[in-house]
């Protein structure tokens, strides 16, 4: 085969790129046996050298999840390309993807800014990695992130500003539909104001909630029967995308809702159901998720909040931090350890009711006490620390009605928890693309705008690369989970390589701002400070990158 730099037709370019994809599923086979002979012993991943070999396993995780993202950015283009909506630049996106994750699969992937990972460090022969550069691999590499696609993809991009996103996304009439409605509600409610909102760090006004509400946005996935409107997590990833956009702690808001409806849907009585699910679905009702402690983070099974039953209520006692809705909630979805058995086994989930307070008063509650933590961004809501000292909850309140099974119940909103995070990414993403694109047109530079500077644009052309291939792993995960599949793996990875992309383009756009971007009154400043909490959240990126490994790891002994 003869390789080529210019640019391919689709015609050659899909059947190209379904061989460089089993190239990459080769590689990631002798990686996978590679990282599964040094962390696993008598036939079982070992915890202990699991956590030796900590670099070579999450670099798995991560070569896994380029994989993984390289799949779906072929499902999509032949998707589109049977649909007749391949256009030029949904064209050159996904060559410019597949070039570039490619060549990163051989020539490093960045974890983190400092920690690039390579086959060579997984324990991949030198075979293996020659292998991989099939005549396939390489001319999609040699013509897919070229000067020339970078250019022209410019080009469509600084004529296309102001579209709701850059590239046809995929999605069905009806999910385009309510992107629309929900862009139009971020452009004229949030985006305005955003900003003062985070300087002045103020809480997001109650009358934007109730906008939210009216929309639907609480109950978006709630069943009808209970007062939401029954759509799946595709629509919960397109509105998170928009409003997020917009503004981060607008798009968060509904995560809390989310989680508890999730949480009472899966596991909660039919009482329990009939009670929160209306209230929740139509917003009279605020929840916030109590579950992480100031010891813990991610080792859940270590809390040692305590609920202890006395008749017909629990008396709580212990500490919780970074709450975030805290103050103005009415109700928490709280963790706590309810008996003596250890680990997880000794966790519950309650229904813990509370008074809204306010920055005066934030918890006017009996046995309930607590401050405000002061962030960098993800402003809006705030974050808190609370203290619990015999604050009681109604028995009833015990969700299902049977102690110990909170972690259980926790766990199964974890895929969907994941999902939503990515699809926020995608939407601070998004934001950042925004801001440094319209900069770069209006910045003028030795007599011209920014923007024609090839570094520059160079940089936009890239987030809108990786936005597209963020949004098809996360679509991906909300597709399985609507189907009912198992998905804890998929939603892993979309949230691990959007949140990356996230900082990664935020980033870029204040370094395209310059010096204003160093400067409170650019919107740039606040994105950034959004961006850098969604690598930290629902899983912090070593935590998710660990978890995916393992999952793929065990499944391999």
């Amino acid at each position: 085969m003869t390789l080529t730099t210019a640019p391919l037709t689709t015609g050659a370019f899909l059947p190209l790129a379904a061989r460089a994809l089993s190239a990459a599923e080769t590689l990631l086979a002798h990686a996978r046996s590679a990282v599964s002979a040094k962390v696993s012993k008598d036939g079982r991943v070992s915890p202990a050298l699991l956590e030796r070999e900590q670099f070579a396993a999450h670099g798995f995780g991560w070569m896994a999840t380029y994989v993984e993202a390289l799949r779906q950015l072929l499902v999509y283009a032949t998707r589109m390309e049977g649909d007749g909506r391949l256009g030029e630049m949904e064209r050159l996106i996904v060559t410019l993807g597949f070039g570039e994750y490619l060549s990163q699969l051989s020539g490093g992937i960045p974890m983190s800014q400092g920690e690039i990972i390579r086959p060579r460090d997984l324990g991949v022969s030198e075979d293996a990695e020659l292998a991989f550069a099939t005549p396939e691999v390489k001319t999609l590499i040699a013509s897919g992130n070229t000067t020339e696609a970078r250019a022209r993809l410019a080009e469509l991009i600084a004529a296309n500003a102001g579209a709701a996103t850059f590239g046809d996304a995929g999605l069905e009439d009806t999910y385009n539909a309510i992107r629309d409605q929900m862009r139009r509600f971020a452009d004229a409610e949030v985006i305005p104001h955003a900003h003062d909102w985070h300087l002045k760090d103020e809480y997001i006004p109650m009358a934007t909630v109730k906008q939210m509400a009216d929309l639907g946005v609480f109950g978006l996935t709630i069943p009808e029967e209970f007062g939401g409107l029954g759509l799946g997590k595709e629509s919960m990833c397109v509105v998170s995308e928009e409003l997020s956009r917009g503004y981060i702690g607008v798009g968060s808001l509904s995560t809390r809702s989310e989680i508890a409806a999730e949480l009472i849907l899966g596991g909660g009585t039919s009482e329990q159901k009939a009670k929160w699910l209306p209230k929740i679905a139509s917003g009279e009702t605020l929840p916030t998720a109590v579950f992480t402690e100031p010891n813990t983070g991610s080792d859940l099974a270590s809390l040692k909040t305590r609920g202890r039953r006395e008749g017909d209520v629990y008396k709580v006692t212990g500490n919780k931090t970074w709450i975030t809705h805290a103050a103005r909630a009415d109700v928490m979805t709280l963790l706590c350890r309810t008996n003596d058995e250890p680990g997880y086994k000794g966790l519950s989930l309650l229904l813990a009711e509370k008074p809204r307070g306010d920055d005066a008063v934030p918890f006017p509650a009996e046995g309930m006490t607590g401050g405000e933590i002061e962030v960098l961004g993800y402003r809006g809501m705030k974050e808190f620390e609370i203290g619990f000292d015999n604050f009681e909850v109604k028995a009833e309140n015990l969700l299902g009605g049977v102690e110990g099974q909170g972690f259980k119940q926790l766990m199964q909103t974890f895929e969907s928890a994941r999902i939503q995070t990515a699809a926020r990414a995608i939407g601070v993403a998004q934001s950042a693309l925004e801001l440094g694109l319209s900069y770069a047109q209006e910045r003028i530079q030795f007599g011209q705008p920014i923007f024609n500077f090839p570094r520059v644009s160079g940089k936009l052309v890239m987030m809108a690369v990786e936005i597209m291939i963020a949004r098809q792993l996360t679509y991906h995960a909300a597709r399985e989970k609507d189907e009912g599949r198992r998905c804890d793996l998929e939603a892993g990875m979309a949230k691990l390589l959007a949140a990356r992309i996230a900082w990664a383009a935020a980033d870029n756009a204040l370094q395209i701002h310059g010096g204003n971007g160093f400067a409170l009154e650019y919107k740039i400043s606040r994105v950034l400070c959004d961006a850098r909490i969604l690598n930290i959240f629902e899983g912090a990126a070593e935590i998710q990158a660990q978890v995916i490994a393992r999952r793929l790891l065990e499944g391999a002994n």
